[in-house]
């Protein structure tokens, strides 16, 4: 048998949001420079995708080239992806762009009639392939956890081990957009349907201080609710927002990056959130700081030990 003194074990959450989880590469870019350790991560759809590729050894900065690269790309220019966002562009447009998302919507409306997701499951892994790699989770240089929902049972489902890939998929299977994955009797579904910000799961992973990344949208005004489409994402974001507040619960220190009103699909948009991330970590390091320096001084006087047992 071995002794393990406990030390600060610091567990990273990062919540869900579709394109607006770009916003986790600047708060590991920050806390890269500033040699913030990190125990654990866990992650939400999103979350999950970002912090899966950085616990495996891509650094945040290798991070948002591959991210800038796969947007520049022929791949994901013709993709469904890329016509997703396309047809839920907010932006002023001429009559010809708005005839061709006309036609778009109606076509992904009526793949969504008789599909369990609009985009192809090889589709959406070969990018799942392009972040993460072939590796099991339990090989992962930094402690990682994937969070996914299981539509059968209506319980959240950890992947604390088994395929990485795998994991991420399934915490990224966006209802309606990304088809479940059967696993035995489950049928995995995004981990953002019972759990937005996975702080518990850091929690009760190990972590002693619990830095939660929340990228919820923006709240709109009441006239920004002009079609069905708007009225249906906003009540997905109501929803979202008290899920958020109890997931919040077992976080220490959250940083909420400012992620305007950007769709799930917004993605060639979203790479101006890498500083949005970064700039709402830098605000909070004085809390980071304290919380750390708090419970380095904690364990020392207390002298907890933690005996493990081997074989």
């Amino acid at each position: 048998m071995k002794t393990k003194w406990i030390g600060n074990d610091i567990g990273l959450a990062l919540g869900g949001g579709g394109a607006r989880g770009l916003a986790h590469i600047g708060v590991l870019k920050v806390l890269e420079e500033e040699q913030i350790p990190i125990s654990l991560i866990a992650g939400t759809s999103s979350g999950a995708l970002i912090g899966a590729a950085y616990a495996s050894g891509v650094s945040a900065a290798e991070l948002e080239t591959k991210v800038t690269d796969y947007l520049n790309s022929e791949e994901f220019q013709s993709s469904a992806i890329r016509s997703l966002e396309q047809t839920s562009d907010h932006m002023e447009v001429g009559l010809t762009k708005k005839i061709h998302n006309f036609f778009l919507n109606k076509f992904y409306l009526a793949q969504a009639m008789f599909k369990p997701g609009i985009l192809s499951a090889e589709e959406f892994q070969l990018m799942i392939e392009y972040f993460v790699p072939d590796i099991l989770i339990q090989d992962t240089l930094i402690p990682f956890h994937a969070v996914a929902t299981d539509l059968v049972s209506a319980e959240k489902i950890i992947f604390s081990e088994g395929p990485l890939r795998f994991a991420v998929s399934a915490s990224c299977s966006v209802p309606g957009a990304v088809e479940p994955l059967r696993h035995g009797q489950q049928i995995l579904s995004d981990g953002g349907i019972v759990t937005m910000v996975p702080a518990g799961v850091a929690r009760c992973k190990g972590a002693d201080t619990v830095i939660a990344v929340v990228v919820d949208k923006m709240p709109i005004m009441k006239d920004e609710l002009r079609s069905a489409f708007d009225v249906f994402s906003r009540a997905n974001d109501v929803m979202s927002r008290h899920l958020v507040a109890h997931d919040l619960m077992d976080a220490d220190i959250i940083i909420r990056p400012e992620v305007g009103h950007l769709q799930w699909a917004d993605f060639s948009q979203a790479l101006g959130l890498v500083d949005a991330g970064a700039k709402a970590t830098k605000e909070a390091l004085p809390k980071i700081r304290r919380a750390i320096s708090g419970i380095n001084k904690w364990f020392p006087v207390k002298k907890i030990m933690r005996t493990v047992l081997q074989g």
